[in-house]
């Protein structure tokens, strides 16, 4: 035997008001004007029934869509999510969950950016925006932010006004530097995880900067390599500094991915890590403590990102909150032994 669906029509009944009034409060329509009491008891009321609402028909009265969109541009031919897009995902969903919401992703070639973004807001496909992987002269995101549409940035664009939530990746990178140069490191390369034209990669490669300046340690552009996301891009990226003559003592690279190409590299070439040359990765990839040796990294929070970016832009869509707020989160050096000389007997 089949249970009736209970309808905002039963909820209207319980509650004693009409079904138009039921619609205004359960797809929380401002500009109707409910009292605080109604709207109370409806909320209790359609929870008493067990009242769920029709997606389309929550649409209609809202004005919106009930989905928002995340986009994870990419530097490779063909995008793909990394383990710390999963990682946001699995924080945005319990947001998207919570609220009743779907979540739709999508992941690009830089190049067809603009025409991703442009495309999903004016099809009216979703109420909001997430921009992942940010390109310091991406185009498209400047038409969004002048079309007042919601977006939430993760990262921060210099001169945009517009709501963002970040890692601290600038003090990360320092600290990792920091411990190197405490093991006697003055020779300490950088390998990036993308072009610093990405906001990630710039702020990660400035704290990288800021350390060795900090101890009077003259950058030399020839211990640095530009990744790609990927395990193979640093693998290649090691090779080339190894094959160049002037290899470091220690390695600080900006993406975990990318470091375990890293370490493959010096395994291949028999090159003892750490007392031949130490390693540093940032991210915290769940695979760090299991390489070998285990990667000393930096912790970054990605589940929190994804639920403060979600919970942000859908307060901007419900007006809640204005767009503009900003969020920095704090990172935190974990020390394994890739990083530090294992002791010897004497």
């Amino acid at each position: 035997m089949t249970t009736r669906r209970v309808t905002a029509k039963d909820v209207a009944a319980h509650v004693g008001v009409s079904r138009t009034t039921v619609s205004y409060v359960l797809n929380d329509v401002k500009e109707a004007n409910i009292s605080e009491d109604t709207r109370q008891r409806v909320m209790a009321a359609a929870e008493e029934l067990g009242y769920v609402p029709d997606a389309a028909a929550q649409a209609l009265a809202s004005g919106r869509t009930q989905t928002i969109g995340l986009i994870l541009p990419s530097a490779q031919p063909h995008p793909r999510a990394s383990t710390s897009h999963y990682r946001i995902i699995e924080g945005l969903l319990e947001i998207t969950q919570q609220f009743g919401v779907r979540l739709l992703i999508d992941s690009v070639r830089e190049a067809q950016s603009a025409d991703t973004y442009l495309n999903l807001v004016r099809n009216k496909r979703i109420d909001g925006l997430i921009l992942s992987d940010l390109r310091v002269d991406d185009p498209a995101l400047s038409k969004l932010v002048n079309d007042t549409f919601p977006i939430v940035l993760l990262g921060r664009l210099p001169g945009v006004k517009v709501s963002s939530v970040e890692f601290d990746n600038r003090s990360g990178a320092r600290a990792a530097v920091e411990h190197l140069i405490a093991q006697g490191h003055t020779r300490i390369g950088l390998i990036t995880h993308a072009p610093v034209t990405f906001t990630g990669a710039e702020e990660r490669s400035s704290g990288y900067r800021d350390s060795l300046a900090a101890h009077r340690i003259a950058f030399d552009e020839a211990l640095v390599r530009y990744g790609a996301y990927t395990a193979e891009s640093g693998f290649a990226a090691t090779m080339s500094l190894l094959e160049s003559g002037t290899a470091p003592t220690a390695l600080f690279v900006t993406s975990d991915e990318v470091a375990l190409g890293v370490l493959a590299a010096l395994g291949k070439r028999e090159v003892s890590v750490p007392d031949a040359i130490a390693v540093v990765g940032f991210d915290d990839n769940p695979l760090a403590r299991f390489t070998i040796p285990a990667l000393t990294t930096v912790r970054l929070p990605f589940e929190e990102m994804g639920r403060r970016a979600g919970k942000m832009l859908l307060d901007v869509i419900r007006q809640k909150a204005k767009p503009g707020r900003q969020v920095l989160l704090e990172t935190e050096l974990i020390v394994r032994d890739s990083s530090v000389p294992s002791k010897r007997s004497s």
